[in-house]
């Protein structure tokens, strides 16, 4: 008797045992996108010390905010899509999260943020991206016509949504990266991902630009990825890194970038280079759109998105990165392309 106990217990045991690790393999329901509440302040203008000015390079200030929550996941926001029509935005964060809200407008200038929700990124098995070891640090979003597209800097992976179908509950897949990709310096991964869209060149090539991965020459690693493969690079000036890009509807590829250091502090601008330009071997160089340092509105931008307004405008979107810090903003500006 006491050894066909034993035996039982044994079995029991194991039984248990299968049972929890069952549990603890299978994939977990998605969570739900959350509603969480983002105050804004406004921005009246670009330039504190020129109140009434409106110009600024080949760029005119439509209006801006600084965003707050008291939400423990917002913050670190790394890159950002709006809609269509402006009125919607998708962004993503620094520890794996997905951002949507809608801008509410006055006129031509943002006012407020409404219907804000947050959610975690979801990898292949279903899991918050953030659990998988060194899957963190999500820099990059491109959006393909509903396929999203997403840059995870440290890990130097690039995983692909079908965000048109499930929304935030989409698990990301990894897409093939060349083998340069993989052996990007840490910390200075992956910053940039747009995608072409038909009847621009590069269409369907997916074209990803790293931070500060440099050639022997000292300039920016770009690649692309997809049915025209290839790496080009960025010419580097002045310390600037690449911190995200975007597209406009007429075929240039916009350069977001940023520059800081103790002694000169920080600085953004934006370059512009025709898509046509963008090859393999090439090396992308183009003339500012905008240059500002921290006698403007500025804070550490890393996401920058392009749309057409109702009244033809194309308006470009920057966001910053506050590094979940108490001495770094939020910011979201909005500006027009002059003479699009």
């Amino acid at each position: 008797m006491p050894c066909t106990l034993r035996i039982v217990g044994g079995a029991s045991a194991i039984l248990l045992l299968s049972v929890v690790t069952a549990a603890a393999q299978a994939p977990r329901a998605p969570a739900a996108p959350q509603r969480i509440e983002i105050r804004a302040q406004a921005i009246e203008a670009f330039d504190p010390r020129e109140t009434g000015q409106t110009q600024f390079g080949a760029l005119r200030f439509r209006g801006g905010l600084v965003l707050t929550s008291t939400h423990r996941e917002f913050g670190g926001v790394s890159a950002i899509r709006m809609n269509a029509d402006g009125a919607r935005f998708v962004a993503l964060t620094d520890k794996g999260y997905w951002l949507r809200a809608r801008i509410v407008m006055r006129d031509s200038a943002p006012i407020a943020i409404a219907d804000a929700e947050i959610a975690p990124m979801l990898g292949p098995d279903g899991r918050h991206v953030g659990t998988r070891r060194g899957w963190y640090d999500t820099e990059a979003l491109a959006d393909d016509g509903g396929t999203f597209y997403v840059g995870i800097e440290r890990a130097h992976e690039i995983l692909r949504f079908d965000y048109g179908k499930d929304g935030v509950r989409a698990r990301g897949q990894p897409i093939p990266v060349p083998p340069a990709v993989k052996a990007l310096p840490h910390n200075r991964g992956i910053e940039c991902l747009v995608m072409p869209p038909k009847g621009q060149p590069l269409a369907g090539t997916l074209i990803a630009i790293s931070e500060r991965g440099l050639d022997p020459a000292g300039n920016i690693l770009g690649f692309l990825i997809g049915p025209q493969a290839g790496s080009f690079t960025v010419k580097r000036t002045d310390e600037f890194d690449v911190s995200d890009c975007a597209l406009t509807p007429r075929g240039d590829l916009l350069l977001l970038e940023r520059r800081f250091s103790w002694t000169r502090g920080l600085a953004i601008r934006i370059r512009r280079v025709p898509l046509a330009r963008v090859a393999p071997r090439a090396v992308l160089d183009g003339p500012e759109v905008i240059f500002a340092d921290m006698g403007y509105q500025i804070d550490n931008f890393e996401g920058l998105a392009v749309h057409r307004s109702a009244d033809g405008a194309t308006v470009l979107t920057l966001i910053s990165d506050d590094n979940f810090s108490a001495l770094q903003r939020t910011v979201l500006l909005q500006f027009t392309l002059v003479g699009e």
